[in-house]
Order: C-alpha cells, then sequence, then structure tokens
C-alpha cells in the first residue's frame, strides 16, 4: 500500500485509481488523434501557419469556454457534466472518422473538428479537475494533481508514437477511430462512480450570476491572480515547441510521421519524470523556485531544438521540456486549488486554464506566423527569450508557497427569523454591524477590517463601508448590500474555517457587549407632490 507521502498515495482511494486508469486510456486515444490531425494538415496544406493553428483550434474553445464550463462544474453534478462531454466528443470523433474516410477533409474542416473536440475538453476539464478533490481527501491533493500529469504524458511518451504509427501504415482516417472508441473507458467509468453531493437548500445560481461570481472570487484573490499571470506568460511561451514540432520534425531533423511521434513520446517521457520528481523537489525548492527553473528549463530545450539537425540532441531537450512543463503547469493547479474552497473551485480553475490556454492559443498562432516569416529555428529562439522573460516576472509575481488552509464552510451562520415576509428574490438587503472599538484598537481594527473588505467583496457583498460615529466615536459601523435575501444567506454560508480567524480577531477587539446586527431591506418612497406630479387631471377630482 502506499505510503501517505509517497507521489502513488492517491491511488489508495479506488475511485481515483478506476477514473485514473479510464482518463489513461481516453488521453491515448487523443493523443493518437492528435498526432494524425496535426500529420493530415501538412498533407493537405502547404501553409505552416494552418500546421500550427491545429494545436490552436483545440485550445482556442478552452479559452472561451472553459469560465462557462466552471461555473457549470459549480452549479451541477460535476459527473453528468463530464459525462455529456465525454458523450459530445465521441460523436464528433467519429464523425470526423466518417468524413476522413470518405476523403472530404478539408484543412478548415480538419480545424472546424479540432475546434469541436476542444469545446468537449472546455466542457470536461474544469469538473474534472474539480473533482480531484472529491475523489481524495486535502492532504493527497497535490500528489493526485501530479498523478494526473503524469498519466496524460504516460500516454504522450507512448501514444504519439503509436499514432505516428497508425498514420504511416493505415493512414490518419484511423487515429481518429482509435480516438472516437476510446471515450467509451472514461463513460463507463464515470457511469460506476457515484459521488456524495450535500444538498443545497439555496436555489441554483444563474449561469450569469455564477460567472460573476468566479470573476470577483479570483479577483479579490491575490495567490490566485498570480498564478493567472504566470500561467498565461507560461502558456504564451511555452507553445512554441508543441506548436512547431511538425515543422521540426519535417523540416529541422527532416523526418516523417514516426519521427514526430517519436519527438512527442520524449517530451512524455521527459514529463512522466518530471511528474515523479515533483514531490521530492518541493522538499528542497520553494514552488517559486520550481516555476523559475521550469522557465529557464524550457528556455534552454527551444534553443537547443532550434539548432539542433539530429533527432537525438533533439530529443533529449524535449525531455528536459516535457518536466518543466508538468513541474510549471502541476504546481500552478495545485496552487489554485490549494487556495479556492469547494464552491467555487471549478470556476477558479476555469479562469487559471483560460488564461494559460489563451496564451497557448496565442502563442501557437504568434509562433505560426514567426515561423512561416522567419523559419522554425528562428522563432524557437524567439520564444526562449520570451520563456526567460517569464522567469524574471516571478520576481514581481512570485508564486504563493502551500499553505494548510482549512477552507471547509465555516457553518456558523443561522438564517435569522425575520418578522416580514420575504421572498428568496425579495432585496436590496443593507447589512449593518456596529462595533465598539477603544482608542488603542484603532489600528488594528482597520487593518482587520480592511481584511474583511475583501473577504466580504470576494463572496459576493457590494458597496461595503466603514463608518465612524461622529457622535459616539467609540461606535464603528461596517456595512454592505447584497441584491436578494438569498444572496445575503449564500455570502455567509461562503465563509470558510480561514476566514473566521479575521472575525474572531475584530470580535475580540470589540468592548460592548454582543455585536449589534441591523438587516434592513431597501425601499423607495414617494414624495406626496410626486404623486401629485403623476395624477391626471381626472384623477384630481
Amino acid at each position: 500500500m502506499a505510503d501517505r507521502s509517497s507521489p502513488l498515495a492517491p491511488f489508495r482511494h479506488d475511485t481515483f485509481r478506476i477514473i485514473w486508469i479510464a482518463s489513461l486510456v481516453s488521453n491515448f486515444g487523443s493523443l493518437i488523434q492528435a498526432v494524425g490531425a496535426a500529420w493530415m494538415m501538412t498533407s493537405i496544406s502547404d501553409s505552416v501557419n494552418m500546421v500550427a493553428l491545429v494545436q490552436a483550434s483545440t485550445a482556442l474553445p478552452i479559452m472561451i469556454f472553459s469560465l462557462v464550463s466552471g461555473a457549470l462544474a459549480d452549479n451541477f453534478d460535476r459527473r453528468k457534466v463530464m459525462l455529456v462531454a465525454q458523450w459530445f466528443m465521441l460523436a464528433v470523433s467519429a464523425l470526423l472518422t466518417v468524413f476522413a474516410y470518405l476523403g472530404l477533409i478539408t484543412p478548415w474542416l480538419l480545424l472546424a473538428f479540432t475546434f469541436l473536440l476542444g469545446c468537449g475538453t472546455a466542457l470536461n476539464n474544469p469538473s474534472w479537475q474539480a473533482s480531484v478533490g472529491d475523489m481524495v481527501p486535502r492532504e493527497d491533493l497535490p500528489n493526485a494533481v501530479a498523478l494526473n500529469s503524469m498519466g496524460f504524458n504516460i500516454t504522450r511518451s507512448v501514444g504519439p508514437a503509436i499514432g505516428g504509427l497508425i498514420v504511416a501504415v493505415a493512414g490518419a482516417a484511423a487515429t481518429f477511430a482509435v480516438n472516437a472508441a476510446s471515450y467509451f473507458a472514461v463513460i463507463y467509468a464515470l457511469m460506476r462512480w457515484q459521488p456524495h453531493i450535500d444538498p443545497n437548500p439555496l436555489p441554483r445560481e444563474s449561469l450569469g450570476r455564477a460567472i460573476s461570481a468566479g470573476l470577483r472570487y479570483v479577483a479579490m484573490s491575490p495567490n490566485i491572480g498570480k498564478v493567472v499571470i504566470r500561467g498565461f506568460v507560461f502558456g504564451l511561451s511555452a507553445s512554441a515547441i508543441l506548436a512547431l514540432l511538425p515543422l521540426v520534425a519535417r523540416d529541422l531533423v527532416h523526418g516523417g510521421p514516426l519521427t514526430y511521434g517519436v519527438m512527442l513520446g520524449s517530451f512524455g517521457i521527459g514529463a512522466i519524470g518530471g511528474a515523479l520528481l515533483s514531490a521530492r523537489l518541493r522538499e528542497f525548492l520553494s514552488s517559486e523556485a520550481i516555476v523559475r527553473y521550469a522557465f529557464a528549463g524550457f528556455a534552454v530545450s527551444a534553443v537547443v531544438t532550434a539548432i539542433s539537425t539530429s533527432v537525438w540532441p533533439t530529443n533529449i531537450a524535449l525531455l528536459l521540456a516535457g518536466a518543466c512543463w508538468v513541474l510549471a503547469l502541476s504546481l500552478f493547479n495545485v496552487t489554485v486549488q490549494l487556495s479556492t474552497p469547494r464552491w467555487v473551485v471549478g470556476r477558479a480553475l476555469s479562469l487559471y486554464q483560460t488564461t494559460t490556454f489563451a496564451g497557448i492559443a496565442a502563442g501557437s498562432w504568434l509562433w505560426g506566423a514567426a515561423a512561416e516569416q522567419y523559419g522554425a529555428d528562428r522563432a524557437l529562439i524567439a520564444s526562449g527569450g520570451l520563456m526567460l522573460l517569464g522567469a524574471v516576472i516571478g520576481l514581481r509575481y512570485a508564486l504563493p508557497e502551500f499553505k494548510s488552509l482549512n477552507l471547509d464552510p465555516l457553518n456558523r451562520f443561522s438564517e435569522p427569523l425575520l418578522a416580514l415576509d420575504l421572498k428568496p428574490r425579495s432585496g436590496p438587503i443593507v447589512i449593518m454591524i456596529d462595533y465598539e472599538i477603544a482608542d488603542d484598537d484603532i489600528p488594528e481594527f482597520l487593518a482587520l477590517m480592511s481584511d474583511r473588505r475583501r473577504v466580504r467583496i470576494r463572496d459576493g457583498a457590494g458597496q461595503w463601508a466603514l463608518m465612524r460615529d461622529l457622535e459616539k466615536p467609540e461606535i464603528w459601523t461596517e456595512t454592505y448590500h447584497t441584491p436578494t435575501w438569498v444572496e445575503y444567506v449564500r455570502h455567509n454560508q461562503r465563509r470558510t474555517q480561514a476566514d473566521a480567524a479575521v472575525g474572531d480577531r475584530i470580535r475580540a477587539l470589540h468592548q460592548g457587549g454582543e455585536i449589534r446586527v441591523h438587516r434592513m431591506i431597501e425601499r423607495q418612497t414617494i414624495l406626496p407632490h410626486d404623486i401629485a406630479a403623476h395624477k391626471t387631471p381626472m384623477d384630481m377630482h
């Protein structure tokens, strides 16, 4: 049995192990299909940019739709969302196979199919990544994320080579058929899984409000903001190697589809090594140091790949690139998950994915255009320079260290009994909380209220303000608004155990008895002269 400190510890949990194995099968199919699509594009189009757009067409929908998918992941049964995504990708892959066998594929049609597959991936990924926290306990989460990366890259180390062999022997259409069949493994595993879902008495958030809540949470969470910035820069710069690898195989080392598959395999083997080393490296290096080394290592890999004319030096460079890819992306992912409570983790992950894949999509186009204009070798060297800049950015936006924050719900809030018969949609609601603070405690109180403001707004409050009574200066009043009563209840239910520390310290500074909370509903008034102004002459009689 795996020791808890072992990278393999998450395999002790049956659900994670079964779905991980099923994902391994599905990832084989996806990577085999990717090789077929990339190589088919080189055979039906002479445009270097169109080859690079194959990767961009897969990354673009993840950039566009991930935020919506994250909201769905947090507001619906994640298992069902993943099942819908898997069935959709199965249908698209089957249709692509038919078109390919009938010889109906054109460059733009191929991009359309890969775009649709990317849409399925965009729907699936936030639910899948957020579900990892439902399958394993929090202490196993970093290793579970690394194992997911390792699983994908195990397939990357072998799948592309198999894909290249299938293309060489049976044609690209056969790779599409293999991918279609591979979805059945994940569908079967998901149908077996019956996760425990805590009932939520509150109505489900609307899609627009859920997206706004996710954006607000990330905007008010500095640690996640740093990950978002670094993820974008990493995606923008590191996308060059994968986007231009078909051209490296064909033009720089003068190989064929099998060479391209072997190169992707080298990248995958390096990624497996990075996943296995991740836990060990975290014992000796900070998260930021690991990410900086990953940026620098990727830069070295890009330059070596650019100047090499032989398969072996290129493959060695790709081993390093694969390790750096996993080290950086797994650290980004874990940092987001450990910094986010369960109610919003899907949206936080989707925002991180959106920016990272925006970088990948933009980079795929940028480096493709640069390769067409100046050559793949110069484009790779330029991307290496941008990767070094990404390492320097860490001086200002350093990745935070893992913290053992307890992000479970605080569960201290009880909905008060009201004298008015409010409906869930009634509002706006205004909350006023009175504190009595001694003069000596004011500096500490103001510092704590700054944190309180961030938490309030992050969890859905608006128009937050802190006021001091002019006649009784020891009285301070915190006020904020929520649009409806149900949003006020939801706001309080979002508070976590980690947030309680600020509230407890504020209560300790309060000098009076029980803290007074005023809960009010706004009502508009119309003055008598306004009523008269709106009456018609007949109304006046």
